[in-house]
């Protein structure tokens, strides 16, 4: 085993152990096929199925296999009107399965998360039946204070530039903790336990993924 894999699956045992205490079910795959096995195997036949804006989603094809799949799947990406989005933003809030990635995650077990919107972590917190987190161990770092600073100066501006927000990280590549028009870190969010025993489940993959 490659050292690089061999370092991801050891992070990964240590986090396991952690989101355990935390009410927190996890599992760690090397690579993204087995990981999107196992997702798939999650979520049954006739669920309604949502999920949060993810490059992690994008990268893994996750979003085309489930359209193949016998779901109800929630997607905004079909309809065009605000009024519409927001009525699928609504229905999210209690689908069966809602999918997304973390900006960040803590080699203790949390979960760190910046969202403009608020969708995507309003989600996290409270509705849907079951929330599973897809994540690259790239995403895992040593605590909340480097979580925040790669959230706000990695994550951040990089999507930033990658929605055409014309904010001042999007120029500069360092948050300058705005308040402007188009700012995308409009939610700060640390997720340290799940009240309802593994309501939450985080899917690790041993790949470089998302921002």
């Amino acid at each position: 085993m490659l050292p690089r894999k061999k370092y991801y699956e050891n992070t990964a045992n240590t986090l396991i152990k952690q989101f355990n205490k935390r009410n927190i079910e996890a599992h760690y795959f090397e690579d993204i096929n087995s990981a999107k096995e196992k997702i798939l195997d999650i979520i049954e036949d006739g669920s309604t199925v949502s999920w949060g804006g993810s490059m992690t989603l994008e990268e893994i094809n996750l979003i085309d296999d489930l359209k193949q799949g016998d779901y109800n799947l929630l997607d905004r990406s079909t309809v065009k009107s605000r009024k519409e989005v927001k009525e699928i933003y609504d229905k999210a809030m209690s689908c069966d399965y809602f999918l997304m990635s973390s900006n960040a995650i803590t080699l203790d077990g949390k979960l760190v998360n910046i969202d403009g919107t608020g969708n995507r972590i309003a989600a996290l917190i409270y509705g849907p039946k079951n929330v599973i987190i897809v994540a690259g161990m790239n995403k895992v770092v040593l605590d909340e204070d480097t979580a925040f600073k790669r959230v706000r100066n990695e994550a951040a501006p990089i999507n930033a530039v990658r929605l055409n927000r014309n904010t001042p990280c999007s120029h500069t590549g360092k948050c300058a903790d705005c308040l402007s028009d188009d700012c995308i870190c409009c939610q700060m969010l640390v997720t340290r336990k799940s009240l309802i025993p593994n309501r939450i489940k985080v899917i690790l993959i041993g790949e470089e993924l998302g921002y």
